[in-house]
């Protein structure tokens, strides 16, 4: 690899000798300060369980992995390097947040967090602490919120000058992450580009990053940057955590939803076969053992019928969570007639919701005149001919979910919002956040440009047309769903006891040992609520950092332990 070959030989003899960077996930082993080969790979056959080592800059990556070829393999990702000599990195003020350096311990566990929705390994919080507290050569920056503080979006720089005294003067970025559920534009450029700037002020030569080869958003990101790819390769060891690198999934595995794929995923790692029945439909038979359960996504065959049937019919529901002294809204089948609009009259604000569905088809939340009334009847009846209207009872739209008589994660669903940057259309802002919403979600979560939306940014004062200013927040959907370009945001820190014993209460009321429920609530950490439905196939996706696929699958198959992990959230629900 010539790139690490040109220096001076004095210079290359002063770099430091087998160095390796333990950053929690896993270790950065520098390939090009290991003279011996052999001791090279004995360093990557050390990995801990649960961690993803990554072996980069080796001269002779192939022989590398000629040696080991059953333990070691090269990494199907490009490296990218920006040079500073070449071109400035521009800057730009980020809108409703701010990129700075790691503040303290609680901004390191939130950082994984980031990295947990994002599908990537966490960091014990004391290695993260550490190294920002005492090796200089380490850089965390995180991507904050202005209005609330909260972290969605983190970077880790590494200055190879400082760490093993680089005769190349190099330095390279890791681990970059924003969070899915975010709504403002730009943080990942921004973090990008204030890392850079970091490393050019020192003088540095280049600033390099490993992206996966079909990661087409990064690759479009990093190049618009000014990255260029250069011939370095990365050598990984074989493990449960890089099987989808080395090795094809089970046949149609990758044709999943994300909701099914998230529970194959967990069971592959857990070493229990899965065999892909309905790729479409999220169907799966996963065997170990003399043991095989089919499940449809989250629903398998330890959920009756009589329990699906049950959750199927919101009718049916609300009677039966109310005699089990659960608050439900007060509401009517609708008769289609005047005696609808006299209970809208009687309680003022209504949701208009088909009695049969998912996916928040054909609901609309807050109805306030008959002539709506009519139109959300219209549009709930395509979906069903029996049609439920219920009193709106104010609050956030809270689900939890219930897995084998416990709450094993509580999220607060909100509906699409766009943030105005001055410069783009409301109906430009809403393509876009529908473009990343997709991505975040596998293709699942996007906004859609119908009468719903756009009446919503009407009663908002607002037109398609109409430039947004800078900053400013605008919800463009009444409903929380995430199919709808809903987001998801993770509060099992926070939620009230209370809550969740009415979720278990429901879910054993309704006889089921799987399900989202939902609930209306003022302030998760209080005990009021009313409550909405139940899932009998709750999508357990997004709801990370939260392991709901882990507890899926130790419910199915309680003796087949997972993988040790070097962080989980330290909240437990009740």
């Amino acid at each position: 690899m010539g790139l690490h070959d040109a220096s001076p030989q004095h210079l290359v003899d002063a770099m430091a000798d087998d160095v390796v960077l333990e950053l929690g996930w896993g270790r950065l082993i520098f390939g090009q300060t290991f003279a011996d080969p052999e001791r090279l790979a004995q360093a990557l056959q050390q990995e801990g369980p649960g961690r993803r080592d990554i072996c980069i800059y080796a001269r002779e990556s192939h022989v590398l992995v000629a040696r080991s070829p059953s333990e070691l393999f090269i990494d199907p990702s490009h490296t990218y390097r920006l040079r500073f000599a070449d071109r400035e990195v521009p800057d730009t003020d980020p809108i409703g947040f701010t990129v700075r350096p790691l503040a303290d311990a609680a901004e390191a566990d939130a950082m994984n967090r980031v990295y947990v929705r994002c599908g990537m390994v966490p960091a014990p919080v004391d290695v993260i602490w550490a190294n920002h507290r005492d090796v200089d050569a380490v850089e965390y920056l995180v991507a904050v919120r202005d209005d609330d503080g909260s972290v969605i979006g983190t970077v880790t720089g590494v200055d190879h000058k400082l760490l093993f005294n680089d005769p190349e003067d190099g330095s390279s970025l890791w681990t970059l992450a924003v969070d899915p559920t975010t709504s403002l534009p730009g943080v990942g450029a921004a973090l990008t580009r204030v890392l850079a700037a970091t490393f050019r002020d020192r003088d540095r030569a280049y600033l390099d990053l490993s992206v996966a080869h079909d990661n087409a958003a990064a690759i479009a990101l990093y190049e618009k940057l000014g990255f260029q790819r250069v011939p370095v390769l990365a050598v990984k060891r074989k493990n449960a955590i890089n099987e989808p690198l080395f090795t094809h999934p089970p046949e149609t595995v990758d044709d999943l939803n994300p909701y099914a794929r998230i529970i194959a995923d967990e069971a592959m790692r857990r070493g229990i076969w899965v065999e892909v029945l309905d790729a479409g439909a999220g169907e799966m038979r996963l065997s170990h053992g003399g043991r095989s359960v089919i499940t449809r996504e989250s629903l398998s065959e330890f959920t009756s019928a009589v329990a699906m049937s049950r959750c199927d019919d919101k009718r049916q529901t609300r009677r039966i969570v109310s005699e089990a002294s659960i608050k439900v809204p007060k509401g009517r089948l609708a008769t289609f007639d005047a005696e609808d609009h006299a209970f809208l009259a009687e309680v003022g604000d209504v949701v208009v919701k088909p009695t049969r569905g998912e996916q928040g088809k054909g609901i609309t939340v807050g109805v306030d005149g008959p002539e709506e009334l009519d139109a959300a009847l219209v549009r709930a009846r395509e979906q069903h001919p029996e049609v439920l209207i219920e009193q709106r009872a104010a609050g956030d739209d809270l689900r939890l979910v219930v897995i084998d008589g416990r709450v094993v994660a509580a999220a607060l669903r909100k509906p699409a919002e766009v943030v105005g940057t001055g410069k783009h259309t409301i109906g430009e802002l809403i393509e876009t956040q529908s473009r990343r919403r997709a991505a975040a979600t596998g293709g699942e979560s996007r906004i859609p440009i119908d009468e719903v939306t756009e009446s919503t940014v009407r009663e908002a004062g607002w037109t398609f047309d109409d430039v947004l200013p800078e900053g400013e927040h605008l919800r463009v959907r009444r409903t929380a769903n995430l199919h709808q370009g809903g987001t998801i945001h993770d509060v099992t820190a926070e939620v009230n006891p209370e809550l969740c014993r009415v979720a278990v209460t429901a879910a054993e009321a309704l006889g089921i040992p799987v399900t989202g429920i939902d609930l209306l609530v003022p302030d998760v950490t209080d005990t009021e609520y009313v409550f909405v439905e139940a899932n009998e196939r709750p999508g357990l996706a997004n709801h990370e950092p939260q392991p709901t696929a882990a507890a899926f699958i130790d419910f199915l198959f309680p003796n087949q332990p997972g993988l040790p992990q070097a962080w989980t959230p330290d909240e437990t629900p009740a």
